[in-house]
Parts: C-alpha cells; structure tokens; sequence
C-alpha cells in the first residue's frame, strides 16, 4: 500500500520542480511510474549514487499512473516531457511502432552495465516485440515480470478445482469469484479455455489462441465470458486481493504478485490461500523501463534503468513490492532460495546452468513445465477497438434478470408519479383560476 510518507515525498518533489528554471531541467529526473511499484528506499538513493558515478547532482521528480492506456496518451500528445516510464509488454510494442521511443545509451563510462543483468530468457521474450529497424532491448529494459493465474482460498476450494480454467464458469463458486477487470487477460482465459480439448491434443499453442484477434475468434470468447459472468461477484482492478486475504472471496483471478502479496497478509490472519497457474496455459506478462522520445534527461534515465538492473536494488524492489525481477544473478538466486519450500523447481530457463533443481516460491519463479504452456499476449493493434467494444457487451450486460425487473418497476413508478404530479398540478391550476374568474365577477 501507499505510505504516506512517500505520497509526501513525491508531493514535495513534483512542488519543487515547478520553482527551478528550464536550464536546470538536465538535473531533473522525471519518472512516471504505477503505484506501490518501487521501493521507496531506492528512489531516494538514486541521486546519491548518480552523483557518485558521474559527479552531477540530479533529483526525482516522480508521479503516479493506474492505466497503460492513461500513460501512452499523455507520451503521445507529447506535453509531458517525462524521462522514464515503465508500460507493459503490449504497449512498449505498440510504442515502438509508432516510434515513441529513444535508444538507450549504455555507455557508462566507469560505472559497470548493470542491465546485462537481465536475464536472457526475458530479453529474447522482449525481443518478439521488435519493430523493423528497432529491437526492443535496444529501447527498453525489463522491469518486473509474473504469470496470470487463480488465487484461491484452500478452506473452501481444493487445489485440483483451480488446475483448470473450469473452475471460473463452476456455478458452485458462483458469487465468490473475483475477476480482474482487464479486457487482455479475460480474452485470453476465456479463448484457452474454449479450446482446452484442442490444446490438450496438442492441435493448437497457448500463444497462438491468445494472438488470435479474427472476428471468430472474438465472438467465441465473448459467448464464454458471458456464460462465466453469472458466477463473477464482481469486476476488479485492485481490492480482490485484499477480499481474498478477508476470506470474502474464494477465488481471484489474479497476477502472481499480487498474489504472493495477499497470501502473506492473509497468513498473518489465519487464512490460507494457494495460487496455481491452470493447466491449460495462461498469460506471462512483462514491465519495462523506456524513455520516451520527449525525454529531457535521457543521461540520468538511462543510469537509473542501470541502477535497478543491481543485484541489491533488483532484490529490494523484490522485497517491498511482492513481484520479480528480471535480473537473473547469483546473488539474487541465493537470496530468493528458501529451504522450507518443500519441493524443487527448474529455474535453469532463467538464471542458466545449476538452476535446475531449486528450493523456491513457485509463485514467485515459475517451473519452467509451467513457463513452457504460457505465452505473452502481444498488442492487439488496430483491433483493439473491436476487442474494448466486446469487452464493453461483456461487463454491460452485468445485471441479472432479478434486477433488471427492479430497475423497470422503479422507473416506471417514478414514470407514473411524475404524470400524477403534473395531473395534480394542472387540476390546481385550473382551481385556482375559476375562482379568481368568480372573484373577479
């Protein structure tokens, strides 16, 4: 959650930067970033370090965004001059097609190139979103990075029930499933599962049901999206999460890092919650840093990107927000094992040779069996619009029939009392007019 203190610390930085001239806007750093997604400690360190590494004195002028879309426009109007921003996968791809972005500079002189940090396993998935002329690496470095999957409340549901999509559209759950509010991600759980039988019969890959934009395909998700949405108890953004660790919630389609989050809260309540990647596949996701074409301080933005991609910073970051690095070291592998996990998982597709046979939270680092049926859902372009409009129908069409008949009948009394107003008024009217006639006579 927020800290008030770092509201406060941003407040005060965004003020201060409005009383400082333009030739001083080479020692700003304007970094726009989500919320609850970065350790406080290290924001406020960075300009120590920078001024360590190249002499030069720079401060954090640091603001807040809760939509990808939100932030896209505000690069795209080009009004906003910021230095960094970290989107998505789909919208650093779609960035890059519209050429919103500057190449990053890792000349860093004395200072080590900490970005080589980044694992390989997540720069080749970054790469795929490569636009002619322009890889994507060269433009952006992975951030944080997780799987989309079914956080569940193990007192009323066993683990066997969330190893399928299924269990979403099981009407025995039904009033006590949350579901992100994310067009993306309820598109590709609702197409995977729709094509469970191809997929298992190995006829079809997660990645090309998820990719799949046809018209046929839209309206197949939409039909199941609708028939799962009688069991949804409500649409989320951020409070399932925090539902779940109250026990008010049995199911969560979530991020994994959020569930790492509600699970060690609702441990320190005595409720118990599992999170399970289902069977059929699902969707990895990726957040990078980039700068955009605006930037005015693409030095300080590119040290910054460096200064994350440190073991010791990665693992911080890892520490306050619940997610997980893309940097693949020794020295985070040996902070992040835990010898009270009981079984052990292959991490050699992302922290190489020797990491096949790990103690460590599988929520957290995936095994690389359930790496391999995922897949990333990349930016779905000029279809976009008929994906929001379905989206749109989906949500729309929320209310069931009980409360619809509500909303009929209160209208049509608040109809009929009206016309009984408008009834008494003129028959008042006309009352007082014939005996002001008679008076007048």
């Amino acid at each position: 959650m927020k800290k008030c203190i770092f509201l406060l610390f941003t407040v005060v930085l965004f003020v201060a930067s409005c009383t400082h001239s333009d030739e001083e806007r080479a020692h700003v750093l304007k970094i726009y970033n989500w919320a609850d997604y970065i350790d406080e400690g290290v924001l406020e360190g960075f300009p120590a370090w920078y001024k360590e590494q190249t002499g030069e004195e720079v401060r954090i002028v640091y603001q807040l965004f809760d939509i990808n879309e939100i932030m896209l426009t505000k690069i795209e109007l080009g009004k906003e001059d910021f230095d960094l921003v970290c989107p998505s996968e789909y919208i650093i791809e779609r960035m890059l097609k519209k050429d919103l972005l500057l190449p990053i500079d890792q000349d860093f002189g004395r200072t080590p190139n900490y970005i080589r940090n980044v694992s390989p396993y997540i720069r080749a998935q970054l790469d795929k979103l490569s636009q002619p002329g322009r890889r994507a690496t060269d433009y952006v470095v992975a951030y944080m990075w997780g799987t989309a999957g079914i956080l569940y409340n193990k007192k009323y549901v066993p683990r066997e029930d969330v190893l399928s999509w299924g269990v979403l559209w099981n009407p025995k759950y039904a009033g006590r499933i949350l579901m992100k509010d994310s067009y993306r991600d309820a598109y590709g759980t609702a197409i995977i599962y729709a094509h469970a039988g191809e997929l298992a019969r190995g006829e079809v890959t997660v990645e090309q049901l998820m990719n799949d934009n046809s018209p046929e395909a839209m309206e197949l998700a939409e039909t199941y999206l609708k028939r799962m949405k009688p069991n949804i108890a409500g649409w989320e953004t951020d409070f399932g999460k925090e539902m779940m660790t109250k026990g008010k919630g049995w199911l969560n389609f979530t991020w994994s890092g959020d569930a790492v989050w509600a699970m060690n809260e609702a441990e320190l309540v005595g409720v118990e919650l599992g999170y399970e990647v289902p069977l059929e596949g699902s969707n990895i996701w990726y957040d990078g840093w980039a700068i955009p074409k605006y930037a005015k301080n693409v030095k300080a933005a590119s040290y910054f990107m460096n200064y994350l991609c440190r073991s010791d910073i990665a693992l911080l970051n890892m520490e306050s927000i619940g997610y997980v690095s893309a940097v693949a070291t020794e020295e985070v592998l040996e902070a992040k094992k835990d010898s009270t996990v009981a079984g052990t998982y292959d991490l050699s597709y992302f922290f190489g040779k020797g990491a096949d046979s790990v103690h460590i939270d599988p929520v957290q680092y995936p095994d690389y069996s359930v790496v391999e049926r995922c897949a990333m859902i990349r930016d779905f372009g000029d279809d976009t619009g008929r994906v929001l409009e379905m989206w749109s129908r989906v949500k729309g069409d929320n209310l069931n029939t009980g409360i619809v008949v509500l909303i009929f009948i209160v209208f049509g009394l608040l109809f009929v009392w009206v016309i009984y107003r408008r009834i008494q008024k003129s028959r008042y009217k006309q009352r007082h007019f014939s005996r002001r006639k008679k008076w007048l006579r």
